[in-house]
């Protein structure tokens, strides 16, 4: 059975520059953008640091609705679009860039990572899934794993757009 959900993706980079990068390479792998956050400081870890000092957070939502399965497929997609950041302009040996894809539903937001733990379950090809906030009583709501940035509830304008957009989506389709 096919459960449509909405394409989403965070994307770190530390400067305009490379925002505009990102977003020509995702837009030319997953089509047309139909919403973005405000770009936030990156500024709750530290974790990221070996891209830069200074990172932004923005995220993109992407027109139409998506077979959640293709969550594997998306991530492989922006490991390779971080790979060739690497190589992009300074021809560096480390990313210079991080994208997140994801989807959100009318319940839930869901990210995939190459990285294993506890609360991620393992989906094919080297990829994990993690269900990352829920949406319930008309609010996103975080897990004791939520990521810090995550938590503090400023995503929450966008996640609230993106699965507005997913359920007028599903609407039309009805």
């Amino acid at each position: 059975m096919f459960y449509p959900v909405k394409l989403i993706t965070g994307v770190l980079y530390p400067d305009e520059r490379w925002r505009e990068w990102v977003i020509e390479k995702v837009t030319a792998v997953w089509g047309e953008i139909d919403a973005e956050s405000e770009p936030v400081p990156f500024d709750l870890t530290n974790y990221y640091h070996d891209i830069a000092p200074t990172l932004y957070r923005q995220f993109l939502s992407f027109k139409g609705l998506r077979h959640g399965g293709d969550i594997v497929r998306w991530k492989k997609e922006s490991c390779s679009i971080e790979e060739e950041s690497s190589k992009a302009f300074e021809n560096r040996t480390i990313r210079t860039v991080n994208i997140d894809p994801g989807y959100v539903n009318g319940a839930r937001l869901v990210l995939a990572s190459t990285k294993d733990h506890a609360h991620r379950i393992y989906i094919s090809d080297g990829i994990f899934a993690e269900v990352t906030m829920r949406y319930r009583f008309k609010r996103w709501v975080p897990f004791d794993y939520t990521f810090p940035d995550f938590a503090s509830g400023r995503y929450d304008a966008f996640l609230l757009k993106a699965r507005d957009i997913w359920s007028k989506e599903m609407s039309e389709r009805r």
